[in-house]
């Protein structure tokens, strides 16, 4: 079916309901979505489709033990209003819809949070995953005490038994952590010298990656589904429609969101999705020393197998913000980073779901954006990894009644990203992994050299207890700073700094 929307997405509204006021991935300064292959036609929509069906709202209590993440609006509420931006029309073709899917015009940034439906099921401590040769009981998520933990939403302090612990593993561990300074806050624009600089691989400025790095699905249409920031108020409606499509997913779960809400990801766990670690707080990780990179990385990595038994071995940093020291670290802790596709220095595959909830996109933009992907992946010859979040109602809004009934109309295999390495879920979690067939991560160098937290020069640039400046060479920076949205990018294009100081 096709939809011409008149979407609110210019305007720059100067306060925004994120869970990250400071920044989400646009605020790193880097190009969401690429336009679509010129060589590619999207398919069209199938003869006699109708209209998309009303809204229809799950109901039933919060589940049991949940607490409201900082930045979440809890249902019953509605989100603080941003300034009316001007519209903007978008155009999409959609091969299938939820019958039962949110009508796209309810689908905004004021919209009032609905009711949260209930877990379809929920596992009893002590049962044992079964699906998983090897792996433990489910322990008793009733008995976690949020007082055992850092605090939510905030980098985690260094000094902690645990931390230093961590940070002797990582000493040991033979990785070397190469001697980066700490990026600033802000992204390419306020780090020049970093982004020019290749040697660095810094992802955030212009796509670096490593043989490490995942960054795709080997095989041509196959999808590797993830959701990032999670678990969270409306999760179970997205846990819902999986579980009724028999689909899997990997949810990239961040620490202080696990202690919000450990019996979702239970469910996640013991309905077979693939758990891996966003970190404890969702800060921009270049940004941080080496030790506050591994508390961030450590404590998310410790609640989550204090809520399931069992620990995960991928990881994917916030925002993208991963460069050659924060690889190194997540490596030496036994951390796969996983990315989302990039086709181009300037081009992601990335919905831009997430800015929904704050205002700065519309669910326009974001099918317009999804649209966008399915043109490039027709001319891949391998699969694709998307970014999409389950944080807020509307980001579950689009993805269950919009986007997954579309992909599964169009063929394409959607499965969890160990899936589309052919690798068994067991291999997913460092416990049960067949380290005979799937190698954890080694390193050959000589100890690592911790950094303190950076500081700054005068000249704007960090400088940490690492060591020198690193080396840095003139000419294009690599720094993403438009974004190529229809008729909205050359203003996204101009407020690119500005976005990046909010």
């Amino acid at each position: 079916m096709r939809f011409a929307l008149a979407a609110a997405a210019v305007a720059i509204p100067l306060v925004s309901a994120c869970a990250d006021p400071a920044q989400h991935a646009r605020r790193m300064n880097y190009e969401r979505q690429a336009a679509p292959s010129p060589s590619t036609t999207p398919a069209a929509p199938p003869a006699g489709t109708s209209a998309v069906g009303a809204a229809s709202s799950s109901s039933g209590p919060a589940p049991a033990g949940s607490q409201a993440p900082s930045g979440v609006v809890p249902p019953g509420q509605t989100t603080p209003l941003a300034p009316a931006p001007a519209a903007t029309s978008f155009s999409f073709s959609l091969l299938a819809t939820n019958p039962t899917a949110v009508p796209l015009s309810n689908i905004v940034a004021t919209a009032l949070s609905a009711t949260t439906r209930p877990l379809d099921s929920t596992a009893a401590p002590g049962s044992v995953p079964t699906f998983i040769p090897g792996a433990p009981a489910l322990p008793n998520a009733a008995l976690l005490n949020p007082a055992n933990y850092p605090a939510l939403d905030k980098v985690p302090p260094i000094d902690s038994p645990e931390v230093q612990q961590w940070i002797q593993e990582v000493q040991n561990s033979g990785f070397t952590i190469p001697g980066l300074n700490a990026t600033l806050a802000g992204g390419c624009p306020a780090n020049a010298a970093f982004a020019a600089d290749t040697s660095r691989c810094w992802w955030t400025c212009g796509g670096c990656t490593r043989e490490s790095d995942i960054t795709e699905c080997p095989t041509a249409k196959h999808w590797g589904l993830t959701y990032d920031d999670g678990p969270a108020f409306y999760t179970s409606d997205l846990l819902h429609f999986l579980d009724e499509k028999q689909l899997k997913s990997t949810f990239f779960v961040v620490g202080s969101r696990v202690i919000s809400f450990p019996a979702i990801l239970q469910d996640e766990y013991m309905d077979q999705h693939q758990i891996a670690v966003h970190t404890w707080s969702h800060p921009p990780l270049t940004t941080l020393s080496n030790e506050e990179i591994i508390a961030e990385l450590g404590w998310s990595k410790k609640v989550i197998k204090d809520v399931l038994g069992v620990t995960p071995n991928m990881m994917r940093p916030p925002f993208g913000d991963i460069d050659d020291r924060v690889r190194a670290i997540s490596l030496a802790m036994g951390l796969t980073p996983v990315m989302w596709t990039r086709i181009s220095p300037s081009a992601t595959f990335d919905t831009d779901d997430f800015n929904i909830h704050g205002g700065l996109t519309s669910v326009g933009q974001v099918l317009q954006n999804w649209q966008n992907i399915l043109g490039n992946v027709s001319t891949r010859d391998s699969g694709f990894i998307v970014l999409e979040h389950d944080l807020f109602q509307q980001t579950v809004e689009v993805a269950t009644g919009y986007i997954l009934p579309d992909a599964i109309a169009r063929g394409l295999t959607i499965e969890p990203v160990y899936s589309c390495l052919s690798r068994p879920l067991a291999n997913a979690y460092i416990e049960t992994n067949d380290n005979s067939t799937n190698p954890p991560p080694t390193g050959s160098g000589a100890a690592a050299v911790l950094s303190a937290p950076p500081t700054t020069n005068s000249d704007g640039t960090g400088v940490g207890a690492a060591g020198p400046q690193s080396t840095t060479t003139k000419g294009s920076s690599g720094g993403i700073e438009t974004f190529r949205h229809g008729t909205t990018g050359a203003v996204l294009a101009a407020f690119a700094s500005l976005f990046a100081l909010l």
